[in-house]
């Protein structure tokens, strides 16, 4: 057996040394979990992103690559600019535009109310969420022939494809904001007297809707991603028949110039989402 007289001290840190010691400053930009100011993320963010424009700019016209499959950025802005004048594309985008904010409005009604209720009342949870989960993993794509089939090939196969990316997506996420209420919330409400209606919509509610907004625009973000599957469905307009048709011929700064214009609504959409959700939410 050991000698508890021969074990080695143990060693209390000082909490006066502790206090004292180095710790990171959170104002540096490498600090972990540090700080920026608004115009020093705009900055860089705009920084990296010309710099890999310049980048990319430079690789095609040193001929790195072969610019029949990669343009260079020169090249995809003049088609864009063609393509404005002269094939519709601003009419097209705000055809696209329009599907996916009605396919999305409609999946955001339907799941908003659906996820609350999951969530709220067991038995709901135990009766949709095997069937969402099941149907969420189906591959969009996939399901593009039964689509037609309902549907046929009209503007209905295109928001419904539209809205099956998004919907099994979202109340799922909308179900998880509504479980992280505080279930103290909850109790007060109770004790307060306030009814499960009142409760729902005064106290569970407005808790969950800074998530619920987030989320929200996380899946307008999907939402864009399934518009080419929708609208290469017997479709004559939008950027995702442009893009397909442009394919169609090789016509490669066609097809970049339309997956930019997507890049771009996105970005401008999800940063005013942003911006409204910092508004909203200041107390956050």
């Amino acid at each position: 057996m050991t000698d508890i007289s021969e074990t080695a001290p143990v060693t209390v840190p000082d909490p006066r040394t502790a206090a004292t010691a180095p710790r990171p400053d959170p104002s540096s930009i490498w600090a972990f979990r540090g700080t920026l100011s608004r115009r020093a993320q705009i900055g860089i963010g705009v920084g990296t992103s010309v710099g890999l424009l310049l980048i990319w700019e430079a690789v095609a016209r040193i001929g790195l690559v072969n610019t029949t499959f990669l343009p260079s950025p020169s090249t995809v802005l003049s088609s864009m600019l063609m393509m404005v004048q002269k094939q519709n594309l601003l009419q097209h985008a705000g055809i696209s535009t329009l599907r996916v904010w009605v396919a999305f409005i409609l999946a955001a009604v339907m799941a908003i109310p659906i996820g609350i209720l999951m969530s709220s009342y067991r038995v709901v949870g135990a009766a949709l969420e095997p069937i969402i989960d099941f149907i969420r993993y189906l591959p969009v794509p996939a399901l593009v022939p039964l689509s037609i089939i309902w549907f046929g090939v009209g503007e209905s196969t295109k928001l419904y494809l539209l809205w099956l990316g998004t919907f099994f997506q979202l109340v799922l996420l909308v179900a998880d904001d509504m479980r992280r209420v505080p279930h103290e919330y909850i109790e007060i409400a109770h004790t307060l007297g306030a009814n499960t209606r009142q409760t729902l919509r005064d106290v569970a509610f407005r808790a969950m809707l800074p998530g619920l907004v987030d989320n929200l625009r996380i899946t307008l973000g999907w939402c864009w991603t399934y518009l080419i599957i929708a609208e290469i469905v017997a479709a004559d307009s939008g950027i995702g028949f442009v893009i397909w048709t442009a394919r169609r011929y090789m016509k490669t700064p066609e097809v970049m110039a339309g997956v930019v214009v997507i890049g771009v609504i996105g970005l401008v959409t999800d940063q005013l989402l942003r911006a409204l959700h910092r508004r909203a939410f200041r107390y956050l």
